[in-house]
């Protein structure tokens, strides 16, 4: 009698469905592959035991680093807010010494986001742990190697750093992006003293490129046939191009270096892209060039912690006055486009032209394919 009540109860009041746990294992991984983001992953990791399995084997993620503290600086345990100005502080000295990223710690409601952090059987000191009980302006750090170890399949991944290394005054423009396998593949340079928005320009209804000669007529400025004044010899502009030059080659070695450990512990990689969120400085490596880089280790600076950078051939484009169709105005643009001494020379315009015209988003792109029509320099650099 007692089990036809039980049946009837069941009929009546049937147990509530979960519709979620009939979508396959490899649609939530295609959600979890859209995400990305690495901290939004631990969170999702703590959802259920279904999600702890399988935010592991996520091949798509994005570490974005919360701060960058020197490896002797005694506040990476400290405050976040002292470990932030800290921070700044360093990166605002152009490679003064060597960073580690860290990650802030998390706090509730991310009490168990450690498992998929720092998995450990035991307890971790309290310094380490992410339960909550630690006070509310303490900060736990961690590398992208250790947030990443628990990453079984990685496949794509990109890490942001709060901001470039290299210290420049308001208003002037630097980029680069940089190719790496063991050593340097190549790396071009943006540069300008100042980058104004002409308010006056007219844009054409097609968008295309006016010639540059011409718009230095347009506007009040001398006219030049493609070749570098003599006064950019004498008033420190070569010498603030080649400060630029260098400095952006050691910040893309000294990134190199650091990616050493996540390369060799993720076999799976296939891309890995490390920038900042200030767009100044871009690394990037391909399959073939981590597979290179597993094959052929690379070769460290003998002064810091940095991949040597081998001797190099570079080119260089310099405009006094580039306009760009949108009214954005570069004084003192300059292109830089580098690549080793030993490897064979690669045309920059044309169909082999797209490495550098390509290196940068608009509309900085534009102004990369522009100065490249124009008279070009050659240089040459030993390895340092």
């Amino acid at each position: 009698m007692g089990s036809i009540r039980a049946d009837l109860g069941r009929k009546i009041h049937p147990e509530p469905i979960d519709h979620f746990d009939r979508l396959p294992d490899s649609l939530i991984l295609l959600i979890f592959n859209q995400i990305g983001d690495v901290k939004a992953l631990g969170r999702c990791c703590v959802v259920s035991k279904r999600f702890h399995s399988l935010v592991p084997q996520v091949d798509n993620v994005i570490v974005r680093v919360d701060c960058v503290i020197s490896d002797d600086d005694p506040s990476a345990t400290s405050s976040s807010s002292s470990a932030t100005s800290a921070a700044s502080d360093k990166l605002r000295h152009p490679i003064s010494s060597l960073f580690r990223f860290v990650f802030s710690g998390l706090f509730k409601p991310l009490q168990s986001l450690s498992q998929l952090i720092v998995p450990s059987t035991r307890r971790l000191p309290l310094s380490e742990d992410f339960d909550g009980e630690t006070e509310q302006n303490t900060v736990t750090h961690h590398s992208p190697t250790q947030v990443l170890k628990n990453f079984n399949e990685i496949k794509l991944l990109r890490i942001e750093l709060p901001s470039g290394e290299l210290g420049i005054d308001d208003g002037v423009l630097l980029k680069w992006k940089a190719d790496f396998g063991s050593t340097l593949d190549n790396c071009v340079i943006l540069g300008a003293s100042s980058v104004v928005q002409n308010m006056n320009s007219n844009l054409s209804s097609s968008g295309t490129c006016q010639n540059i000669d011409n718009v230095g007529n347009n506007n009040g400025v001398e006219n030049d046939n493609g070749s570098i004044p003599e006064s950019f010899y004498t008033n420190g502009g070569l010498k603030l191009r080649v400060v630029w030059t260098i400095s952006s080659l050691i910040a893309a070695s000294a990134r190199h270096y650091l990616l050493q450990p996540i390369i060799a512990e993720h076999k799976t990689l296939e891309s890995l892209v490390l920038t900042d969120s200030d767009g100044q400085g871009v690394l990037s490596m391909n399959k073939e060039q981590l597979e290179e880089l597993r094959v052929k280790p690379l070769s460290a600076s003998s002064a810091s912690k940095r991949t040597l950078v081998p001797a190099l051939n570079m080119r260089l484009w310099y405009a006094p006055h580039l306009e760009l169709p949108n009214g954005l105005v570069l004084k003192g643009a300059t292109l830089v486009a580098i690549r080793p001494s030993e490897q064979p020379k690669k045309e920059v315009v044309g169909s082999e032209g797209n490495w550098v015209a390509s290196a940068f988003e608009e509309p900085f792109g534009t102004a990369a394919r522009m100065l490249v029509k124009r008279r070009t320099y050659c240089l040459e650099m030993n390895s340092f």
